[in-house]
């Protein structure tokens, strides 16, 4: 078992360092439009044009870009979340400006002031991550913080934005690991235990 446990741990950090440096080697001008598309698919599910409320994180790093989403979901009139990590927990905070509501935050991703606490479980939640598979099994940054929030929020519907660079045919995972219900990239949406 140890070993086992070992191995998967081995594999997730090389996979990490894979996609890290995939991710650099796309310019900014390539992740922007990836990440339109993404957008563009994201905007026409029904989970998201049902949501009253968006749960969205803040990208770093040529993460897909949330703000044109944001702006997006803004637009259409619904109130826009983005997390903010204090101590082991992350909480959701509403923000309305990018400008006003926004500071320098924890591994240097930008997080709210801590003012209009989020708490609805009615709400469509963001999912970032380093990779993902065909049934949607994610491999986050290691630090557990979406995998504890959505144990104390199971009501959340849940979507993964990624790259297709990001999608393998299997990622290493725990039984403890929460999956995405889907998964959009800039060519396709995947279901959990379905490629579509």
């Amino acid at each position: 078992m140890q070993k086992k446990e070992t191995d998967r741990k081995q594999e997730k950090k090389e996979l990490r360092r894979e996609i890290r440096s995939l991710r650099k080697a796309h310019t900014d001008e390539e992740i922007h439009a990836m990440s339109l598309s993404v957008k563009e698919r994201l905007l026409a599910l029904p989970e998201y044009q049902k949501a009253r409320i968006l749960y969205a994180y803040m990208d770093c790093k040529h993460e897909v870009e949330t703000r044109d989403v944001i702006r997006a979901a803004w637009a259409a009139g619904k109130r826009v979340a983005v997390p903010k990590v204090l101590g082991q927990e992350m909480r959701f905070f509403y923000i309305t400006s990018f400008e006003e509501d926004l500071e320098e935050g924890s591994f240097g991703i930008q997080e709210p002031r801590e003012e209009h606490p989020a708490e609805e479980e009615d709400a469509l939640l963001l999912m970032p991550g380093v990779a993902f598979d065909l049934k949607c099994r994610r491999v986050g940054y290691g630090g557990g913080f979406y995998d504890r929030f959505l144990e104390k929020h199971p009501g959340l519907v849940t979507v993964a934005l990624a790259f297709e660079f990001q999608v393998k045919e299997e990622v290493p995972f725990e039984e403890f690991d929460i999956r995405p219900a889907k998964v959009v990239t800039e060519k396709r949406c995947l279901m959990a235990g379905s490629d579509t």
